[in-house]
C-alpha cells in the first residue's frame, strides 16, 4: 500500500469525467484507489500485479505533477518507462530565482520544455516546483541532464545543441521511442 499527495487543483484531473481516468489506471495498473478529495491523499492499494502496482503510484504522482493521464498511462507500455522529478526549487536561493528558472526551463512560448520533448521523445511538463519527466531511462537521462545545464545557467543554445547530440546518439543506437504528444 502506498500513499500519494496530490495537489487539489489536480484531484478532478486524477478521477476525470465520472471517475473515467481513476477507473482506467485502476483497471491498466491492478491497482485500487482511494482518493481523499478534501485533503488531496490518495491510497494505492496494489491488487494484480506488482510491477503494475509500482507504476499505479507513478501514474498518479505524474497526474499529480501536471502531465495528461494519458501521458501518465504510457509509463505501463513497457518496463522500461520510467517517471523524475527534478526539483527546481532546490536549485533556487529564493521566490525570485525560482520564478526565474521556472521560466528558463520552459522558454520563451513554451519553447525550451517543447524542444526538449521533440529531441528527446520524452513527454516533459513544469508545475509548481518541479520539472517531470516521463520516458525510457536514456531520454529521462537526457531532459535531466538538459534541465540541469539551464537550472546551472548554460545559455539555451548550448542546452539544445546537447539535446540535438542526444537525439542523434539515440537514433543511432535505435532507440526511438514513440513521441509524445503533449
Amino acid at each position: 500500500m502506498q500513499h500519494v499527495k496530490v495537489p487539489d487543483d489536480r484531484i478532478g484531473v486524477l478521477i476525470g469525467a465520472g471517475g473515467e481516468t481513476m477507473r482506467e489506471i485502476e483497471e491498466n495498473a491492478e491497482v485500487r484507489l482511494d482518493i481523499d478529495s478534501e485533503s488531496g491523499n490518495v491510497r494505492i492499494e496494489k491488487v494484480g500485479d506488482p510491477i503494475k502496482g509500482l507504476k499505479g503510484s507513478d501514474i498518479v504522482k505524474a497526474i499529480g505533477r501536471g502531465f495528461a493521464p494519458e501521458d501518465a498511462l504510457r509509463l505501463l507500455e513497457d518496463d522500461m518507462m520510467m517517471f523524475e522529478l527534478v526539483d527546481i526549487d532546490a536549485a533556487s536561493r529564493n521566490e525570485k530565482d525560482l520564478r526565474r528558472n521556472k521560466g528558463r526551463l520552459i522558454g520563451e512560448d513554451g519553447r525550451t520544455r517543447e524542444l526538449m520533448q521533440e529531441l528527446t521523445g520524452a513527454s516533459v511538463t513544469i508545475y509548481g516546483s518541479t520539472l517531470g519527466i516521463i520516458g525510457g531511462p536514456e531520454q529521462v537521462d537526457a531532459v535531466r541532464e538538459a534541465a540541469e545545464m539551464i537550472l546551472e545557467g548554460a545559455p539555451h543554445g548550448s542546452v539544445y545543441s546537447f539535446l540535438e547530440r542526444k537525439r542523434n546518439e539515440l537514433k543511432h543506437k535505435g532507440m526511438e521511442y514513440h513521441q509524445f504528444h503533449g
